[in-house]
């Protein structure tokens, strides 16, 4: 049941008026409930396995709370929890690898919900939040499904308070709520699923790809790849605000970063944010003995363990490899870089530092989207501008109608994150006439239904 099939639109409404129609305890029984058939709909396991790391996150949070006034090892209790859920990530993660059985079923959303479960017991062990005592208000914590597949991962202190004083969602939240939902549409079913398959087909036969049209496709990736992630964050976010909740922002223009280190500020932002504050913070304790080598060291730890999350292969090692080195030689280049902008002037310097930022992270993504080593080791290796026949071969096989349509989307989506950048555009639209507002709202409308590639259900980052 993905964000945008039938089904989970039925569902939606149903558990919409059902939410706004009862009060206090039952919203929470609504939501509970709605999230448990969202989830058990793709298969009753993931529900079962979603609930047993919930039951095992939540009780290992009592344990700890109450092992510790008794002065027993606190460290016993979290670290035998935390084994238990990087056990249980690993074994069905690899579990295909691990027995070579193909049929084995990766359960939807485990790595985002286990991301957060480790989040909410290392703040319990860290004693920065209380263990929650309330069963269903940590079900829901752990299960609500505007977020359960792809995020984003939500720390404790931000989304339980939410929970226990659920209200209905205000007019304003509501219709703010709808126009998040209709820019993720325009990204998700304008731009990436009308990239998608031609782009897929390039990755699927490098072989048979002319030069230029590997690079073309290795240039327009992480548009596909941004389009589509953070088309599911707008359309997750927009959800939960009709209900009267806020999640997280996940992306914030990305492809302004003028560094990798800025880029990934801005990008995925709960997970790179998570990997910081739980990986790398404490990696860096560990090896402050060595200074900047130590610094350096546990970069790269961190982002070449970013990288095997994604997937098992040498492809994404180097993946997050990529990123780790890069970062490491910003960090050590600061003065360089402040010199090159004071010569050329920070006008050009932030646009050629941009685009900079974009060829590397497109370059590091030829690893994470290539089937395997082999597969990418050939692409980089055949990047050229030659054709097989002509210059028609760069549109991927896309038509002009499509490419004119996608462009037009990608350059309005362009422009609604600049101005989002310098004024809340979505504020300011409610604040003009109204024959202003419907004509906006009626030509988004129009984009979406004609011009929308619907059929496509399924988003990038639900394979992790």
């Amino acid at each position: 049941m993905s964000f945008i099939s039938p089904e989970f639109i039925c569902l939606f409404i149903f558990c919409f008026l059902l939410y706004h129609l009862t009060r206090g305890k039952s919203r929470k029984t609504v939501l509970l409930v709605t999230s448990g058939v969202f989830i058990g709909y793709f298969h009753w396991e993931f529900l079962l396995i979603a609930l047993s790391i919930s039951l095992l996150t939540y009780n290992a949070g009592l344990l700890l709370e109450k092992v510790r006034p008794k002065n027993k090892s606190t460290q016993t209790v979290y670290w035998t929890a935390l084994a238990c859920l990087l056990l249980c990530w690993t074994g069905f993660r690899h579990a295909e690898s691990l027995t070579g059985n193909a049929s084995l079923l990766f359960p939807l959303g485990l790595s985002f919900y286990t991301f957060q479960a480790i989040a909410y017991l290392t703040e319990v062990y860290w004693e920065e939040t209380p263990a929650e005592r309330n069963l269903p208000d940590f079900l829901l914590y752990m299960l609500l499904f505007m977020k359960f597949l792809s995020g984003p991962i939500e720390r404790p202190n931000d989304l339980l308070p939410q929970i226990k004083k659920l209200h209905p969602a205000s007019y304003d939240m509501m219709t703010y709520g709808l126009k998040l939902i209709a820019i993720g549409l325009i990204k998700k079913l304008i731009i990436a699923d009308h990239l998608a398959p031609h782009i897929d087909e390039i990755f699927q036969a490098v072989h048979t790809a002319s030069g230029a049209q590997l690079i073309m496709a290795a240039l327009l990736y992480p548009i596909e790849l941004y389009a589509d992630f953070s088309g599911y964050t707008d359309i997750a976010i927009g959800c939960a605000m009709l209900f009267g909740l806020r999640l997280s922002p996940n992306f914030e223009r990305p492809f302004t970063a003028q560094t990798i280190t800025d880029f990934w500020r801005r990008w995925h932002i709960s997970l790179s944010s998570w990997v910081r504050d739980y990986l790398y913070l404490p990696l860096t304790s560990v090896t402050r003995r060595l200074g900047q080598t130590g610094i350096a060291i546990s970069l790269i730890i961190t982002f070449v363990a970013l990288g095997i999350w994604h997937g098992v292969g040498w492809n994404f090692v180097i993946y997050g490899l990529i990123q780790g080195i890069v970062i490491v030689w910003e960090q050590n280049t600061t003065s360089i870089r402040k010199t090159i902008s004071r010569r050329i002037g920070s006008p050009l310097y932030g646009l050629l530092a941009a685009i900079r930022t974009y060829l590397i992270f497109a370059f590091s993504l030829i690893f994470f989207k290539a089937k395997n080593m082999d597969d990418a080791v050939y692409f980089i290796r055949h990047l050229s501008f030659q054709t097989h026949s002509n210059w028609k071969e760069i549109d991927l096989g896309i038509s002009d109608h499509i490419c004119i349509v996608t462009g037009i989307a990608l350059l309005l989506i362009g422009i609604y994150e600049y101005f989002m950048a310098r004024t809340d555009l979505l504020r300011q639209i409610e604040k003009q006439p109204a024959v202003v507002r419907w004509s906006i709202y009626y030509l988004t409308a129009f984009l979406i239904l004609a011009y929308g590639q619907f059929g496509s259900e399924n988003f990038i980052y639900l394979q992790f």
